[in-house]
């Protein structure tokens, strides 16, 4: 399998930004490029240096998820030539690497009276309802494309657009195990799996040491068998309309536990999301299932690696993938925005991360979807053309995980972790699926009726 060049996906990325947009309504301290001009008296340096000599200091504390290598270094070299550009602003960077889920991350720092100024908000809504974040200024909204609204309201800046996962594979294990043509149904999909099972390799890493690694299966499997068909079946499971013991649910979650029986690397449990690309291109694994951030990290790895990026299609040959807007990106707090020189300096911030010349870097890192009206183009792979065509093949039915909707679609917050790691246990007890459908019910059930109180 011959390696693809290189290529530039500017037409590409724009098509895809305008099929984004259409759907709308349904993760301290570097840039020093005005150094020349600020030494140089003939281009009003010396004006513009006194100029942000005289400007008052204001400091800010910044949070964002660190889960992902390659997006933590994004955002933190992003800050880094922020600050070297107005030496006027200190940002605090409250992030770090933690082993709880980012939502309790917040809450616990929240707890403690750090809450950040300025957030990279997931669980909008539930931040929203607790009075934590304000909504974002309109001059900011107006740099995005039809970002999501909760309660009639834009809270986030949108950091990028949600964009597919799927498998990413290697090459020469395919080869190797005889596989000549990429899978046109899911049972296509499991005989490619025999095949690499056969030839002696695992035939997928999965990093569950990490809980939120946990949900690429799980709503891979749930966006197959009940997102694609019934975008509100969260509302309807609140309502206790469906059933986590339906038929369809049972069906996903007996296809994930026979996959991760069967195909997934037995150390999965103790293996961290930032190992899973040295699995694939040292050759312990040949395949790993997650997002395109994943494409950098495996190609800083070993730049000799060849790999594939494709979407699985289910039992009929249908694809659907994560692709539609959510409300999430940078939030300003509410405490943050009563300080009216505090609120100018993140609104800085907010501009300067999302000027083109910075916000290319940051999507290029890790090959992301822009999600502003600007047009934004970078240097990208082979592999973001299979992501690009999906996001703009109409056929391609795009949803999201459980955890992303909102509104009446919301799921109660500390679910999603209490579900995977439910679904962990089903694995490694080997336990009946349709009995651990009943205890989600319950679980979900009884969170509801605590939210509610």
């Amino acid at each position: 399998m011959a390696r693809k060049k290189w290529m530039t996906l500017s037409t590409l990325i724009l098509a895809a930004s305008m099929v984004l947009s259409a759907c709308g309504g349904g993760n301290s301290s570097g840039n020093s490029s005005n150094n020349s001009a600020a030494n140089n008296p003939s281009t009003g340096g010396n004006a513009a240096a006194s100029q942000t000599e005289d400007k008052k200091p204001v400091s800010f504390t910044i949070g964002y998820a660190t889960g992902d290598p390659a997006t933590k270094k994004a955002i933190a070299d992003t800050i880094q030539r922020f600050t070297e550009k107005n030496p006027h602003i200190t940002i605090k960077d409250y992030s770090e690497t933690s082993s709880a889920s980012y939502l309790d991350w917040l809450k616990t720092k929240d707890a403690v009276g750090e809450f950040p100024d300025l957030v990279e908000m997931r669980d909008t809504e539930v931040f929203a309802d607790a009075g934590k974040i304000v909504e974002l200024p309109s001059d900011l909204v107006e740099l995005f494309n039809d970002p999501p609204m909760v309660e009639g309201k834009v809270w986030n800046a949108p950091m990028q657009v949600n964009s597919p996962q799927g498998i990413i594979y290697s090459k020469k294990a395919y080869e190797e195990a005889g596989v000549t043509e990429l899978p046109k149904t899911y049972d296509e999909f499991i005989e490619i799996q025999e095949k690499l099972k056969a030839s002696g390799i695992s035939p997928i890493v999965v990093g569950g040491k990490d809980i939120f690694h946990m949900g690429f299966w799980v709503n891979k499997f749930l966006v197959d068998q009940v997102y694609a068909n019934d975008p509100d079946w969260n509302s309807k499971k609140t309502a206790q309309e469906v059933s986590f013991t339906d038929a369809n649910v049972v069906q996903a979650m007996t296809d994930y536990k026979e996959l991760f029986k069967n195909y997934v690397d037995k150390g999965w449990l103790s293996t961290g999301d930032n190992q899973t690309a040295s699995f694939l291109v040292t050759g312990k694994a040949a395949q790993l299932y997650s997002g395109t951030w994943m494409f950098t990290q495996i190609a800083e790895a070993d730049p000799n690696f060849e790999f594939g990026f494709y979407a699985i299609p289910d039992r009929e040959g249908n694809v659907s993938v994560i692709g539609l807007p959510s409300p999430a990106g940078w939030s300003i707090s509410t405490e943050a925005s009563q300080d009216a020189d505090k609120q100018e300096a993140i609104k800085e911030f907010i501009r300067f991360f999302f000027e083109p010349e910075n916000y290319s870097l940051y999507l290029a890192s890790i090959n992301a979807l822009p999600s502003t009206k600007e047009s934004v183009t970078y240097e990208s792979s082979e592999q973001m053309q299979v992501v690009l065509e999906l996001m703009a093949d109409p056929n391609v039915k795009k949803s999201l995980a459980i955890n992303n909707w909102w509104g009446e679609n919301q799921i109660p917050p500390q679910f999603r972790n209490w579900y995977y790691k439910l679904l962990q246990e089903l694995v490694v007890k080997d336990g009946d699926v349709l009995d651990y459908m009943r205890q989600a019910d319950t679980e979900y059930d009884n969170q509801v009726k605590v939210n509610a109180m």
